[in-house]
């Protein structure tokens, strides 16, 4: 099942996503012609796993780390499915990076990576901007704009075997799949529960393969995982 959230003239509304259309409690919704997709959740914080491929370790001459590396985006970083990524005017290299992200659906903490399962509402798809030029990772990762999620969130998936392919302007920039991760998502999502009480709408984000490579202003950036869907954003 997909669940997704729309943005109208009397507000947001959120219900399953099925054929283009939102169906919510009070009836069917129109995407595009009653309203525009919304990021599908409202995370508190988006926890964001970084060196989670051997090939992107490789790639950028990282070590590999002995547990799981991770930063933090604010809620104020979200962009929905299809609204422009800005690019920002005090950088001159942009990023992007596909990842698979569990979102989570009840507060919790201190969870066995076996429960996880149980705690995790479903999946959807983040593109992690990166001014890669910035100094340090909050400069570089949590501003305004550099967290496009969605299009929906998908209940229905197994995480840990997941084609993934990203295309700038139909160039395949990246093709790989989610077995290839150091730690797999539920080792993550327990890893950060010991750390921090997770709440409803969280996202924690699994890291990206390898080709993370730059987009200037006029490409289209399209982030495809098996069985989830596709997240697409122009740059401008």
């Amino acid at each position: 099942m997909r669940l997704a959230r729309l943005l109208t003239a009397e507000g947001p509304v959120s219900g399953r996503y099925v054929d283009g259309a939102v169906i919510a409690a009070d009836g069917r919704y129109e995407v595009g012609r009653d309203g525009r997709l919304l990021p599908p959740c409202s995370p508190s914080a988006l926890y964001c796993v970084g060196r989670n491929y051997a090939a992107t370790l490789d790639q950028m001459d990282y070590e590999r780390p002995e547990e799981p590396d991770f930063f933090i985006k604010p809620p104020t970083s979200l962009l929905a499915h299809e609204r422009p990524i800005r690019y920002p005017d005090w950088t001159d290299e942009l990023t992007y990076a596909g990842e698979l992200v569990a979102v989570i659906d009840e507060r919790c903490r201190d969870v066995a990576p076996d429960d996880v399962p149980g705690i995790v509402r479903g999946y959807t798809i983040l593109n992690d901007v990166d001014a890669l030029d910035q100094a340090g990772r909050t400069a570089r990762k949590a501003f305004d704009g550099s967290a496009p999620l969605g299009p929906w969130i998908e209940t229905e998936v197994d995480p840990t075997d997941l084609d993934i392919r990203t295309t700038v302007s139909g160039e395949v920039r990246q093709d790989a799949n989610t077995e290839l991760m150091l730690f797999d998502p539920y080792e993550i999502v327990s890893f950060l529960s010991k750390r921090f009480t997770l709440r409803p709408g969280d996202c924690v984000a699994f890291g990206s393969p390898a080709n993370p490579g730059t987009i200037e202003p006029g490409d289209r950036v399209e982030i495809t995982y098996e069985g989830v869907g596709t997240l697409a954003n122009d740059v401008i």
